[in-house]
């Protein structure tokens, strides 16, 4: 925070909440999420209210109206590929731009990042993530693997105990996130309160709609200078309704996996074409052949996600 932000003021004077919040530029991380991210309208919300109840803090210091900081650990739970990690992305610029972390930056574990395999290998493990992380964002990715009662001698439970005891002590400069499907994490907590009792906010992903899956599809197509052709559009609507019945289905994942395999297609369509002139719209266009060669329209069902 800089001298002017953490300057006191007088008690009989006031602020101006419209311009400290366009001095903190936190709508432009918010804008930059909506374009991120297709629907999610109650993450993005939450996601509102903690920037909200940050700046509101940051403002009382002004005052001396002393409080606790704000403990802003996470659990995000919800299926694969529905917008989690890039959430956490953005939270980590918010919390850098109100001051509440020094970084800002993410760092994303699994278990095989914290949790040893010998006596006395888990605590360094655990630790040197910490330090990576401190200042920052520690996005642990199914998280419930932290803990396997079900092993006596397993050491998860060493890396949660060193977790705990940071989250506690160094909340005003780490935000731990937690992440995993619903049902699972909620085992995870039962099995371990203390855990849970550090976990401010709990945000559910929802599944995202086919009408917004499709508009998924061609924002990343447009990233890369794609899109479909009318034909492509309809095929590709219908590849979701059968896709989205199969197993392993990981909801923007498997659509950025169906349009990677589309785009093989229609490259090698268009190879098949050589001694033709392509235009830069043949080279962008993406073709209902190119969506309808998937084998999910001539299977019923696929063991992976290989559309």
């Amino acid at each position: 925070m800089s001298e002017a932000q953490s300057r006191t003021i007088p008690a009989t004077d006031q602020v101006d909440l419209e311009a400290e919040f366009k001095a903190s530029n936190i709508q432009e991380v918010l804008d930059k999420l909506d374009r991120e991210l297709i629907g999610l309208v109650p993450v993005k919300t939450r996601i509102r209210e903690v920037a909200a109840l940050l700046l509101v803090d940051r403002l009382r210091k002004r005052f001396e109206l002393t409080s606790e900081t704000p403990t802003l650990h996470m659990c995000f739970t919800g299926n694969p590929g529905t917008g989690k990690t890039t959430v956490a992305m953005r939270m980590g610029e918010i919390l850098k731009r109100l001051g509440y972390v020094r970084e800002g930056h993410l760092v994303t574990v699994t278990r095989d990042d914290l949790v040893g395999q010998y006596i006395g290998h888990t605590a360094p493990k655990t630790k040197e993530v910490i330090k990576k992380a401190m200042g920052g964002v520690l996005f642990i990715d199914e998280a419930y693997y932290l803990y396997k009662p079900e092993n006596e001698r397993d050491y998860g439970q060493e890396s949660i105990e060193i977790l705990l005891q940071v989250m506690e002590n160094n909340r005003d400069d780490l935000v731990v996130i937690l992440a995993g499907y619903k049902d699972k994490m909620d085992r995870f907590f039962q099995s371990n309160p203390g855990m849970r009792s550090r976990i401010a906010h709990h945000i559910d992903f929802p599944d995202y709609q086919p009408e917004e899956l499709v508009a998924i599809a061609k924002l990343m197509l447009a990233g890369q200078n794609y899109h479909f052709s009318a034909e492509a559009e309809k095929a590709f609507v219908e590849y979701l309704k059968r896709r989205m019945k199969m197993e392993h289905f990981s909801n923007a994942r498997s659509v950025r996996n169906a349009l990677d395999r589309a785009r093989l297609r229609q490259a090698n369509r268009l190879f098949g074409r050589r001694g033709r002139s392509l235009s830069k719209d043949d080279l962008m266009t993406l073709e209902a052949e190119d969506v309808l060669a998937s084998r999910v329209f001539r299977e019923g069902r696929l063991d992976q996600d290989r559309a």
